[in-house]
């Protein structure tokens, strides 16, 4: 027997013969939503054509974690052609597109060296991620979190509270905020040398020990380098034998480098 394979929809035209025509790149459409998956929105613009509206197209905002938080399956939404491939017949779409792009004019709107508020977002090991608004993230790094060494920004903020910081740097074209919060705090290094003069007594904790001596934290967040020499009053070999991590100890300020920002500390000094 012999076999005829039959189609009904070649008895219709194919809708994309003229879809350059009608569907170019940078025009406004309507459509309706007809499938949503983890990466985006498949829309309906007329019966046999779909476009994709990527998750990353479809708000300015970096926090939209599925695309069901914005759209819902029979929604009617307007978009913008982005690109076109008539031969694999696909098209893509934006929906962020037809909002400002509230990078455009970030320049004016957060000038470096200006104070901003914002919330928390995210807290990494290297720093904190702080929403200035919808689609405008500032990053504050670590190091920029305050002049005292912390081990985790966790130890300064919270995730979803408030923060106030200072725009330090400005990368408009890779979408890039960095802040700083120990920006708008005296920094303690100002006055250092009328504050812990040679001679100054001190009391510290351990914080690191090294084969060459032991760092001290003091004062407000102040960090000083005993040097092996100045362990003890007899001679040291083994600084780990002398003092440990977390250690209380007292010491006498012997050098302050205000340009390296160093403190050199003696507890041999001090005993």
């Amino acid at each position: 027997k012999e076999r005829v394979s039959l189609g009904l929809k070649q008895t219709s035209d194919d809708p994309w013969v003229d879809v350059e025509e009608k569907y170019s790149v940078e025009t406004r459409i309507m459509g309706k939503v007809v499938s949503i998956t983890d990466y985006g929105v498949f829309v309906e613009l007329e019966k046999g054509i779909e476009g994709l509206v990527h998750i990353s197209e479809m708000s300015w905002s970096r926090h939209v974690k599925h695309p069901s938080k914005i759209v819902s399956l029979h929604d009617e939404v307007e978009a913008v052609v982005l690109t076109l491939d008539k031969e694999r017949k696909r098209i893509s779409l934006g929906m962020k597109q037809l909002e400002p792009n509230p990078w455009n004019h970030i320049e004016g709107k957060y000038p470096v060296g200006s104070e901003v508020e914002g919330t928390v977002r995210n807290l990494t090991d290297f720093g904190a991620f702080i929403e200035l608004q919808d689609g405008v993230d500032g990053l504050i790094h670590i190091s920029d979190l305050g002049w005292k060494k912390i081990k985790h920004p966790s130890e300064i903020l919270k995730k979803k509270e408030k923060t106030k910081a200072m725009v330090l740097s400005i990368d408009k074209e890779n979408c890039r905020i960095s802040l700083g919060i120990k920006q708008l705090q005296p920094d303690p290094w100002d006055d250092i040398s009328k504050n812990y003069p040679i001679g100054t007594d001190v009391t510290g904790v351990i914080l690191k020990v090294t084969g060459f001596g032991a760092f001290a934290e003091f004062g407000d967040g102040l960090e000083g380098l005993i040097h092996i020499s100045q362990l003890s009053s007899e001679k040291v070999t083994h600084p780990e034998k002398a003092v440990k991590v977390g250690d209380q100890i007292k010491a006498k300020v012997i050098k302050v480098d205000t340009t390296q920002k160093k403190i050199a500390l003696s507890i041999k000094a001090f005993k």
